[in-house]
């Protein structure tokens, strides 16, 4: 038996060949066929679905079904606001050798993981890319969830859900007939029920088991079923009332929240967990001691000090409690996230504001939010300069809306708005007819100095003729 990776060995080469999602591979095949007639409306779309249900091959496939050139950037590589731009943006802008028939696909595997100091603007880079690109682009992910809405609202999204049970064990039937291996239907069965969904891990495991056999029983599987991530209100409920300290910590391992994340969680509903004022002292003291590890992460980007700000936010606060807290406890999201939530938009257009007043300052917009605003927002209120302060800010109605702390329907943001964008529309015209007199004036200017050429050379051309003297003459 080949010492090669199944997985590798029996990858599918094209779309065709990937079994057990029909749907996804017709809208996937859909998107590129527009591609291959013009740059469709949804110029990039993305995978998601949960790992090793064929999202990357899926797009390997692709690229070799249409004969596109292929181009990836994946976890490993690093991936800030420059190299993706660098790199993906200049691919998707390319054409190829082909000409205007080829294209080039472009695929950023694992897009929800653009995170931390290594990727820092990765995400705005991503979302400016799609906006420019001429070239189809493929975003891979896990969780779609974990993405901004903003990068998601920008693309065309396929779910690649996990492979049924049925599709997995005829996939693990015929692999087991091309290595020549004879298994028993239970065994079938169990390897498939095991793998959770997941088509590779299916076939590793059968790899695993069948490693110098060539006859397979129930009794040689012994796989374990794929771990579950745990949700973190199953975490914080063992934190607060567990007490086997290696459980605890090694129950955050199968969270889907990092370290700074999951602070928040605990900081949220210590007080509700907790009743007596010595064990919530005792708690608050571990966490702040994990938040100075969490810190020092931030500071020094040395994530290797997560695993002990975990353990002091998940063994240590549990043992911090001097009595048993049975009750039940209704945990809740951290309330810091819910006002940012809800304060986004705001906080959104109060830098676009920034930006603005910035630029035409020449300052950062930092320093016009800090400094500024509040001046800007005199000016509007201001009936003698507003309309004229928000045209040469080009501020939109949400704009004007945020500096005069009102709403959008109130009547004087939407004067305020007409008559800026009057001044605006007048400007442009003003600078249309300037540009065409321009325009005018150096045809008129061109005009008159091809009759000065002219009138050079037939002087020169008398002066040939003459009897008089060429140095008499003026030498033009």
């Amino acid at each position: 038996m080949s010492s090669e990776e199944w997985t590798e060995k029996y990858r599918p080469e094209h779309l065709d060949d990937l079994v057990g999602h029909k749907k996804p591979i017709e809208e996937l095949k859909t998107w590129a066929r527009y591609w291959q007639q013009d740059t469709p409306m949804e110029r990039v779309v993305i995978l998601y679905g949960k790992p090793g249900v064929g999202k990357t091959t899926s797009a390997y496939a692709l690229a070799r079904d249409f004969g596109w050139d292929l181009i990836e950037l994946n976890a490993s590589d690093s991936r800030t606001a420059d190299v993706i731009t660098r790199v993906a943006g200049s691919a998707s802008q390319m054409g190829t050798f082909e000409g205007t028939h080829g294209k080039r696909l472009v695929v950023l595997d694992e897009a929800d993981n653009i995170h931390g100091n290594a990727d820092r603007g990765g995400a705005n880079a991503v979302i400016k890319v799609i906006k420019n690109t001429h070239q189809p682009i493929i975003l891979i992910a896990n969780e779609y969830y974990g993405m901004s809405k903003t990068l998601r609202d920008s693309c065309k999204s396929i779910n690649f859900a996990a492979v049924r049970t049925p599709t997995i064990e005829s996939f693990i039937k015929k692999i087991a007939s091309m290595e020549k291996i004879r298994i028993e239907p239970d065994a079938i069965k169990v390897l498939a029920a095991h793998s959770g969904g997941d088509m590779r891990s299916a076939l590793n495991d059968f790899q695993a088991v069948a490693e110098g056999r060539d006859e397979l029983i129930l009794e040689d599987i012994a796989v374990s079923p794929r771990d579950s991530k745990e949700t973190v209100f199953q975490v914080i409920a063992k934190i607060f009332k567990g007490s086997d300290i290696s459980e605890i910590y090694h129950s955050t391992f199968q969270l889907d929240e990092t370290p700074e994340n999951l602070i928040h969680w605990i900081d949220e509903n210590l007080p509700i967990a907790y009743k007596h004022p010595h064990d919530l002292v005792n708690s608050f003291e571990v966490l702040s001691r994990a938040d100075m590890f969490l810190g020092r992460v931030r500071r020094r980007q040395n994530y290797r000090m997560w695993k002990h700000a975990s353990l002091l936010m998940s063994g240590g606060i549990a043992v911090s409690k001097t009595r048993k807290y049975e009750m039940f406890t209704r945990f809740q999201p951290p309330s810091t996230w819910r006002r940012l939530a809800q304060t986004k938009n705001m906080r959104n257009t109060r830098d676009a504001i920034s930006l603005k007043v910035g630029r035409r300052c020449h300052v950062s917009r930092e320093f016009a939010r800090a400094e500024l605003i509040e001046f800007t927002r005199l000016l509007i209120k201001d009936e003698k300069y507003a309309a004229a302060v928000a045209a040469e800010l080009d501020l939109s109605i949400e704009e004007i809306t945020y500096l005069l702390q009102s709403k959008t329907t109130s009547k004087k943001v939407k004067n305020i708005y007409g008559s800026a964008r009057a001044l605006i529309e007048k400007e442009t015209e003003e600078n249309i007819e300037l540009f065409a007199r321009t325009e005018q004036k150096s045809d008129d200017f061109k005009h008159g100095e091809d009759k000065v050429k002219a009138g050079v050379k037939t002087i020169r051309k008398e002066a040939k003729s003459s009897s008089t003297p060429q140095s008499t003459l003026f030498d033009f």
